[in-house]
């Protein structure tokens, strides 16, 4: 007994303790469902407005606190929710998901930041291609993909994998009541945490991407830009441009997560009539898809449309399929119901 509380207390570190709870020996510890205080509070209100109905017998009230107890079974799933492999699946997710889509939009990416930087010789978007095409032909399209590739794969790895540990650590702080009724806050709030961290592993390898892509001559990629770049702007100088990158990323991010897990859940709630465990997983990834047609018409620019538009649905569509592949729910929407059966929760 006192070996399996030991295994216990250290798998637990990792999940908010509000999210589980100890029972008998036949029950393995429940994951706290936010949704399920909000039905909870719906419950309540019905049987204030139906004093007229019969009172019901000991059975149906168990179940009914059974209900209430906001404590449901820990998903079954291939890997253990909030678990070290949890973490280490999400950060690989990022990885491939923000590492692949923003080395794919590269040409998009070089036109713009040369369209900044010299809006003379880059006059629009049609005219830029063309100048890039005829002074470095077709290689020039994806110059700077290597510093690009690395520094948004590190920006996946802690934008994604953060963003999971800081919604389960917020969550825990604010407790089962708040964590409910301020769940957009947390999302927020988790969200910014991870892209503070997220930035400061990308800001090198940004540093070096965009003297390769807009200083002509100054390296031909990162082997020879990045020791060119220390050199002469010392280590220092390649987080110049880091409290910028925070101003930019940070709030986009933000709204970014917050707005994907908020449409998530209404699709689920008004406009897909199937739970979301009772959905197939190419149906619960359609609601990415959607998501990222949704961002694509909503944001910017034509040029800056086009690029974070397809980085956004990409990103979540990479994201969540990997999830899938190694035994995750998607993200967002709502979480399955609790068990019917009544459960007595031990006391300590």
């Amino acid at each position: 007994m006192e070996k399996d509380s030991v295994k216990a207390g250290g798998r637990s570190a990792m999940i908010p303790s509000f999210l589980y709870s100890s029972s008998s020996s036949s029950l393995s510890k429940r994951l706290f469902d936010l949704d399920t205080l909000t039905r909870s509070t719906n419950l309540d209100r019905h049987d204030h407005g139906s004093s007229s109905s019969p009172s019901p017998s000991i059975s149906s009230l168990s179940s009914t606190k059974a209900t209430r107890s906001f404590v449901i079974p820990a998903p079954k799933e291939k890997v253990q929710m909030y678990s070290p492999e949890f973490y280490a699946a999400c950060t690989a997710g990022g990885i491939l998901s923000c590492g692949l889509t923003h080395t794919a939009v590269t040409p998009l990416d070089l036109v713009k930041c040369n369209m900044q930087i010299d809006p003379a010789k880059y006059k629009s978007i049609s005219s830029g291609f063309g100048v890039l095409f005829r002074d470095q032909g077709v290689k020039g399209f994806f110059k700077g993909w290597v510093p690009t590739m690395l520094g948004y794969s590190m920006q996946g790895a802690c934008k994604f994998g953060f963003y999971e540990f800081f919604k389960k650590y917020y969550s825990d702080i604010a407790g089962p009541e708040f964590a409910a009724k301020y769940k957009t806050l947390i999302y927020l709030a988790g969200s910014a945490s991870a892209e503070f961290i997220a930035d400061i592993a990308l800001c090198p390898m940004e540093a070096v991407k965009v003297r390769v892509q807009t200083q002509p001559g100054f390296a031909r990629g990162l082997s020879d830009g990045f020791p060119k770049f220390v050199k002469s702007e010392g280590t220092l100088g390649l987080y110049k441009g880091l409290v910028p990158l925070w101003g930019r990323q940070i709030p986009y991010t933000m709204m970014k997560f917050a707005s994907f897990e908020t449409i998530v859940e209404m699709l689920y709630k008004y406009a897909i009539p199937t739970p979301k465990d009772q959905c197939s997983k190419t149906l619960q990834l359609g609601a990415v898809q959607k998501l990222g047609w949704w961002g694509l018409f909503t944001r910017g620019l034509p040029l800056r449309i086009v690029m974070i538009g397809t980085l956004t649905g990409a990103q979540w569509g990479i994201y969540d399929a990997f999830k899938v592949f190694v035994g995750l729910p998607t993200t967002g929407g709502v979480s399955p119901p609790p068990a019917p059966a009544a459960t007595v929760l031990a006391t300590v």
